[in-house]
């Protein structure tokens, strides 16, 4: 029997995830992805790109396609995606299994500003003007808009269209994952006084802020979300491991 299972990606983790299950001959995978990077990574599996239309439509495309488990390993800030696939898979019947990758804890040396969002990232700036690195997704620079006294260097993915309607900002085009050694050399050659984050966890980008830990400079760090209370796991093997036990049933009695 072909198992059909759905993961909502847009991380290192769902592209590592699809390429372990791809390689069974009883899964039938489908990676969606929501659109929002340009040039996404190439995954090698069958992939969809674009929402769903809220929980409801996403529940009916579970119930079209005869989804059985439904992998939700979306960043830990994509929070509307996460909560939108915790209700849809209530309503389908359909079991869900979450990644929850661990967040960064503060190390000895760093000084870290803990804010709940980017607004409270732009408020922590206060008024005096400094150097800022934003290590942000371009949907959410456009915040900064409100502080134009900063000098700005943004760094993203796909470029920021429409720039900022600030006096000074330069903007990189790069794809991680970020050197410590390349971080420290980037925040002194921009003379970076402090970097404005996420709390994203992971090793891909935890170079900015070993970086800033080592040169005294200030963090902004943004906290996660509040995320739907699913069934998850911290790593793509106990993931795969749950989606076993989600298709165990079925497969032991070989229907």
């Amino acid at each position: 029997m072909t198992h059909r299972i759905l993961i909502l990606g847009g991380t290192t983790e769902a592209r590592q995830l699809a390429g372990k299950l791809a390689a069974r001959a009883d899964i039938a995978l489908t990676l969606s992805l929501a659109g929002r990077t340009e040039n996404p990574v190439a995954h090698g599996v069958p992939t969809r790109v674009g929402g769903f239309g809220g929980a409801d439509g996403l529940a009916a495309y579970l119930r079209k396609t005869r989804i059985e488990v439904l992998v939700d390993a979306t960043h830990p800030y994509a929070a509307k995606i996460s909560a939108n696939a915790a209700a849809a898979a209530d309503e389908a019947g359909v079991p869900i299994v979450a990644l929850r990758r661990p967040g960064w804890d503060p190390a000895e040396g760093d000084r870290w500003t803990l804010v709940d969002s980017v607004a409270g990232a732009v408020t922590a700036l206060a008024a005096a003007p400094r150097r800022v690195f934003l290590a942000l997704g371009r949907q959410e620079v456009a915040a900064f808009e409100a502080a134009p006294q900063h000098h700005y260097l943004i760094r993203s993915v796909d470029p920021v269209e429409p720039r900022l309607a600030v006096p000074a900002a330069a903007y990189l085009l790069a794809r991680g994952p970020f050197r410590e050694a390349d971080e420290r050399a980037l925040l002194l050659e921009h003379r970076i006084d402090v970097v404005v984050s996420k709390n994203s966890g992971g090793e891909a980008t935890y170079g900015k802020i070993a970086a800033a830990r080592a040169l005294g400079i200030e963090v902004v760090m943004i906290r996660r979300p509040t995320l739907p209370d699913v069934a998850s796991a911290e790593t793509v093997e106990a993931l795969a491991a749950m989606v076993d036990h989600f298709l165990g049933p079925a497969a032991e009695r070989g229907v």
